[in-house]
């Protein structure tokens, strides 16, 4: 991880409130949906995939936002730093990769979302690209799927 220092990936929110470990070193991916558009107020999200069980909150803990019928997202209640997303029957989760202390160690691997990427970015970085829903394990094929996005 770290240079090689440690096994330990730790991270937190922008006030210090919540801080968190991670135990195994994570994949990360950036993921240009509409939600996590919304979620992040960025292009995209920039996650960091991990075991749930891989995770230890070190300092507090986020507060929760069901964003859809399947996946949840946590965020710090004091200073608002999205912090976690994940997929309620799933084993794994994603942290937002820029809340940990040592981002620039975490390579991306791939582009989830791509449907909704903003014309105007140029991805050349040559990897892997997907859009929503394209695997048909994706929760959003989940019958009775619903964002609980706010739309005009």
């Amino acid at each position: 991880m770290s240079g090689g220092m440690s096994d330990v990936l730790t991270g937190g929110c922008q006030c210090g409130a919540i801080r968190y470990q991670l135990h195994a070193p994570p994949k990360s991916t950036f993921c240009h949906c509409r939600m996590c558009q919304k979620a992040t107020g960025g292009v995209f999200a920039a996650l960091a995939l991990i075991k749930k069980a891989d995770l230890t909150w070190t300092r507090g803990e986020p507060t929760y936002y069901a964003s859809s019928t399947v996946a949840t997202r946590g965020f710090c209640p004091a200073c608002g730093t999205p912090l976690t997303f994940a997929y309620t029957d799933k084993d794994r989760m994603e942290v937002t990769t820029g809340s940990l202390d040592d981002p620039w160690s975490v390579g991306l691997v791939e582009h989830f979302g791509v449907e909704s990427k903003m014309p105007w970015l140029q991805l050349a970085d040559g990897l892997p690209e997907h859009r929503t829903g394209e695997s048909p394990d994706s929760p959003v094929n989940t019958p009775g799927f619903e964002s609980k996005q706010g739309e005009a």
